[in-house]
């Protein structure tokens, strides 16, 4: 698999995981009980393809964690900014800089 090719699984990995997340916490704030099931249904749906997407290339996952990771909280972020309504603290920012740079570090040190 090229280098492009897996930052883009990464990436779609990512984003899945964090939406099914996303999705869950949606649903546990619904009140109506077919609202809960149709979301809690959707987010078991992604959350699979994100174990599937992340689990079937032949690749190994250890060597690629710290960029995941990175993939992970900037998605994770960025849902929680756009769905939530929540902006990231100074903390969480400060913290997220050393997110990203412990991921270049892993990321450079496996090539």
């Amino acid at each position: 698999m090229s280098r492009s090719t897996t930052i883009v699984v990464l990436f779609l990995a990512a984003l899945l995981e964090a939406g099914g997340d996303a999705l869950i916490r949606a649903g546990l704030h619904k009140t109506l009980p077919w609202q809960k099931a149709w979301l809690f249904a959707v987010a078991a749906l992604v959350l699979f393809a994100y174990g599937w997407t992340v689990n079937s290339p032949p690749w190994d996952f250890g060597k690629l964690l710290g960029l995941y990771v990175v993939f992970f909280f900037l998605t994770a972020q960025a849902i929680s900014w756009l769905a939530f309504k929540q902006i990231p603290s100074l903390a969480v920012l400060v913290g997220g800089l050393f997110i990203v740079t412990g991921g270049i570090i892993i990321a450079t040190a496996n090539t």
